[in-house]
């Protein structure tokens, strides 16, 4: 096997010409042979295993840096560093990530995750260089569907000051996740047809290069020109007004294409784009079908595509009916989403009601804006986002929606650990920025069923609104505790004394585990479904210590501003004589892993959150009677 001579980085300039398209094929086949053991991102990574490797031959690693965006798809490129093994354990606990790890490699030159970035970074990298004196090279690599993130806009305009070379690869693959929308992906699309253009131009400088002493003046000078001839061919050639230098497009599957374009990109003083055509899912037909499903796969069977275990049924396929449902019932009712339709759930509403479903792209502040838009205008917008992507619009949800304290419901996936992706994707944040917000109303579900009450009654609500909820299977227990959903009112579902187990949304089937073992102990124990982290419910906080000593809230989110540290506060202010335990995860970011291994090791699964109640209330205990004494 060729792809066993690969090591270590470089190792790839060894090979002769007639090799590459073996290592292409056996990369492949290594990818999908993995992938379909221990999941992962397929589609993304099959698309641009060709540019990975024109990539490698140019560069020389680690000293030139290689930015990817989003990350997702630099698989090639940790196989390409010498890191093959590693994918035994891929995106598993103690395992390698799933992106880019600056700690993992110093091949890696940026930690990414989250979109729109790689150009910025980048940019940061080249004026480093220019102010340090080095030489190394500069290589970001952004999507089409990244493009559509106003961040990457940022840096394209700030880009054009740099006076030092600087390379953009565009991946153009005509998606992000979903299928791509907007201007940008139709304008990206006219370049795809652009063939005459490239020929034009790389003839005509190549044939001047060739005359004697004024040939690469020529070629500057004719780079420098706003030459009228361009926009015969390629309509609008906006990088280019932006002071970017275009170069291509070419072909992602044309290595040896790609590999001149990049040496020609080189000699360009200033940053350059260069316009790589790739395919995702490219040599795996049922990837190449359904991109979208392959983005990120469970493992699965090679000869169907299918998954090898069954899904269950998740919150956001609740989530997901009751739209459609709402859909039905009231036309002013519209759905928005970042470039998510599949992850979030809103195909179904797409395909009834695709006059009231808005793809935005990978553009969360503009979607946050846009939906103040759609409720000032008297609509009921509902946002669904990822819980880590929702971090993006922090300031377009103070400013826009909850200043004018408009009804935008943010419905919020992916809330609380989300596993394999790691430290950018934990949706462990949301309670404790969302809360710092006034006008804004947060809310937790225990199980499917009142995942759907709660998205009916946030409809209806005259304010913002949050609803946060996990990944994976819907909770089916507790159903015959339904209580109406009353603002800012928590649900008794067992009442008793001693211990009081206040938990907040997924945490209830954890207080449900909690509640039954410290009975089998002896002990006394309340179980309260918090439902609302904002506001809090006063009057029970209050009526909890007329029969409690201990208080244990539970949350799935980071200690410092959240639910619990907002019970606590209250509770000392109030001089409420009841002690407070808060279970939450610490200050620090949560890496990659199975989500039941890293809420041990984050301290809020049953058996820990057991041994920590049961002393915490042994002490306070103890401590009463020391005071009676």
């Amino acid at each position: 096997m060729v792809l066993e001579r690969i090591q270590k980085e470089n190792d790839i300039k060894q090979l002769s010409e007639e090799e590459l398209p073996v290592l292409a094929e056996e990369i492949r086949q290594f990818l999908i042979e993995q992938i379909s053991e221990t999941g992962g991102h397929l589609a993304s990574n099959l698309g641009v295993v060709e540019l990975t490797m024109a990539l490698h031959l140019f560069l020389n690693f680690p000293q030139d840096k290689l930015i990817w965006d989003v990350g997702h798809q630099a698989y090639t490129h940790k196989l390409l560093t010498g890191r093959r093994e590693g994918f035994a354990e891929l995106r598993k606990y103690g395992g390698m990530s799933g992106f880019p790890k600056r700690k993992e490699s110093a091949c890696d030159s940026f930690d990414t995750g989250h979109s729109s970035t790689s150009i910025s970074a980048g940019l940061g990298y080249a004026h480093a260089r220019e102010i340090t004196g080095d030489t190394y090279r500069v290589v970001s690599v952004i999507g089409d569907g990244a493009l559509t993130g106003g961040m990457a806009f940022e840096a394209l305009n700030n880009a054009a000051q740099l006076k030092s070379n600087f390379i953009i690869v565009l991946n153009d693959n005509n998606m992000s996740i979903s299928e791509n929308v907007g201007g940008l992906s139709a304008y990206l699309g006219e370049f795809r047809t652009a063939d005459a253009y490239l020929d034009l131009k790389l003839g005509v400088m190549n044939t001047l290069r060739k005359i004697p002493v004024y040939g690469d003046r020529a070629v500057e000078r004719i780079r420098r020109t706003k030459s009228g001839i361009k926009h015969l061919f390629v309509p609008g050639m906006l990088f280019e007004e932006m002071g970017v230098i275009y170069l291509g497009p070419v072909d992602g599957g044309d290595i040896r294409g790609i590999t001149r374009l990049l040496r020609e990109a080189a000699k360009i003083d200033g940053p350059v784009i260069v316009h790589v055509v790739t395919h995702k899912g490219a040599g795996y037909p049922p990837a190449e079908r359904h991109p979208a499903r392959f983005h990120g796969i469970v493992p699965f069977d090679i000869e169907t595509g299918l998954p090898k275990q069954q899904p269950k049924v998740s919150y956001t396929d609740i989530f997901s009916t009751v739209m459609r449902k709402l859909g039905d019932r009231d036309e002013r009712v519209v759905a928005i989403t970042a470039a998510m339709m599949d992850g979030t759930g809103l195909k179904r509403f797409h395909n009834m009601f695709p006059d009231r479903f808005f793809d935005v792209g990978i553009a969360e502040e503009h979607a946050v804006t846009f939906a103040a838009g759609l409720a000032a205008a008297g609509l009921k917008p509902i946002f669904a986002v990822y819980s880590s992507f929702l971090q993006r619009a922090y300031d377009q949800i103070l400013h826009d929606v909850c200043i004018q304290n408009l009804p935008v419901v943010f419905a919020i996936d992916r809330a609380g650990l989300v596993g394999s992706d790691g430290e950018t994707h934990q949706g462990i944040f949301d309670i404790s920025f969302l809360s710092t917000i006034p006008n804004m109303t947060i809310l937790a579900p225990k199980n499917k069923w009142e995942l759907s009450d709660m998205i009916k009654y946030a409809v209806s609500f005259p304010s913002p609104i949050a609803i946060r909820y996990p990944r994976g299977e819907a909770y089916t227990g507790l159903k015959e505790y339904r209580a109406p959903i009353v603002y800012g009112k928590a649900e008794w579902i067992y009442r008793e004394s001693q211990i009081a187990l206040l938990a907040l949304g997924s945490m209830v089937r954890t207080a449900e585990e909690v509640h039954a073992a410290l009975r089998e102990r002896g002990y006394a124990c309340s179980l309260i479904n918090a439902r609302f982290a904002k506001p809090l419910d006063e009057e029970l906080l209050t009526a909890i210590a007329e029969e409690h000593s201990l208080l244990v809230t539970m949350e799935e989110n980071v200690v410092n501003g959240g639910f619990g540290e907002h019970v606590q506060r209250f509770c000392q202010e109030h001089d409420i004589p009841v002690h407070v335990l808060t279970i939450a995860i610490a200050d620090e970011y949560v890496e990659h892993g199975n989500v039941d291994i890293l809420r041990h090791e984050v301290g809020i699964d049953a058996r820990t959150v057991l041994e920590r109640t049961v002393a915490a209330y042994d002490d306070a205990k103890r401590n009463r009677e020391d005071d009676r004494a």
